[in-house]
């Protein structure tokens, strides 16, 4: 790991004060770069994505995406935390946290829709930036591709029932415009790019050809994820300066649920005897959430100035750092994980010799 990629959390809290206090400064300018969006999608924010994890989709070869299928138990266990635990989750701490808790020092009137955010937060696991944090973690990239190409199917069909169910109401307008086109901006065009691209370097120069390319990308990823960063808090400045106690409330639910899902899925992996370098991004990607899709949700359903927009508005806010500390708690803890892997790797030959025995 490099020196820039060592001292990342450092970076970042830089850029999250540059950001700040840009925003609060020339708040005129951040208010240029937010208008220049399609369907609540932001185009700037959007470029900087690609530049993010086309380095990653570059390293990942189609031919080989059949071999995910052996990594079925991590796929199985990221489904089931996305799926069937961090909605309910989200929505069980929103309630107690936020409508209870909390509520005799929270806006009256904003309670329940604060919660709606959160739940519309939780609904959607995260797509683009997934590819960074699986990355850092030197997760398996077929896995990521195809298990997020998998929850993008799923949130199609899934997102607003689920949403609808939690928040009691009959009908949910999905923003169908800006979850279409976020999948095709950061999902299907830059994996088109990356392996127009691929296919280009190996044909011309081969493996070491790439490789060069690589070490190239590879800061100018990060680069692009701190400069991010900066745009995102620099959107939020005086909003964050007007109202800190209220975010700062509303991040509790938040980074209870991030790391309960994460350590969720990180030791349903282990359990089951799944490699560490599936069971990182599935940790991963079982905790961050699609958080363009909650913020024009909660807008489109609630207004732009509401209580759930808000809490979709912490998300974003908190996702990086979090998710970096996520990664952090993966790479420090693999020898612990692997250690679990070999002794179930020792203890299964025993248990079938015995049972060979008894027979």
């Amino acid at each position: 790991m490099s020196f820039f990629e060592r001292t990342l959390s450092l970076w970042v809290a830089l850029c999250i004060l540059v950001g700040i206090a840009l925003g609060h400064l020339v708040p005129g300018v951040f208010r240029v770069i937010g208008a220049a969006e399609i369907a609540r999608v932001n185009l700037p924010v959007a470029v900087l994505i690609w530049l993010m994890i086309v380095p990653m989709l570059v390293k990942i070869d189609f031919s080989a995406l059949a071999e995910v299928r052996k990594f079925w138990r991590g796929i199985g266990v990221t489904l089931f935390v996305n799926w069937a635990v961090k909605p309910f989750s989200m929505a069980a701490l929103a309630w107690f946290f936020i409508g209870h808790l909390f509520r005799p020092l929270l806006p009256a009137d904003q309670v329940e829709s604060y919660i709606a955010g959160l739940i519309l937060l939780a609904a959607a696991p995260c797509t683009a930036m997934v590819f960074v944090w699986s990355n850092l973690t030197r997760g398996e990239p077929h896995f990521t591709l195809s298990q997020v190409a998998l929850n993008d199917t799923i949130m199609i069909v899934a997102f607003a029932p689920i949403v609808g169910l939690l928040l009691g109401l009959s009908a949910i307008v999905v923003p169908w415009d800006t979850l279409v086109l976020s999948v095709v901006l950061y999902i299907v065009i830059p994996v088109i790019v990356a392996q127009i691209l691929r296919r280009r370097l190996l044909a011309v120069g081969g493996e070491a050809r790439l490789a060069r390319l690589l070490a190239v990308l590879q800061p100018a990823s990060l680069g692009a994820l701190l400069a991010t960063l900066v745009l995102l808090f620099g959107f939020q400045g005086e909003r964050i300066l007007a109202e800190p106690f209220v975010i700062a409330l509303l991040a509790v639910p938040i980074l209870l649920q991030v790391y309960f899902n994460a350590a969720l899925a990180y030791g349903l992996n282990r359990a089951s005897g799944e490699q560490h370098c599936v069971a990182g991004p599935s940790a991963l990607i079982g905790a961050s959430n699609f958080f363009e899709l909650a913020v024009a949700a909660a807008i489109g359903l609630f207004g732009f100035d509401s209580g759930a927009a808000l809490a979709t508005v912490v998300g974003v806010l908190i996702e990086v750092p979090v998710m970096l500390s996520v990664v952090f708690v993966v790479n420090a803890s693999r020898d612990w994980y692997e250690r679990g892997i070999a002794r179930r790797a020792v203890q299964k030959p025993e248990v079938e010799a015995e049972g060979e025995t008894v027979a």
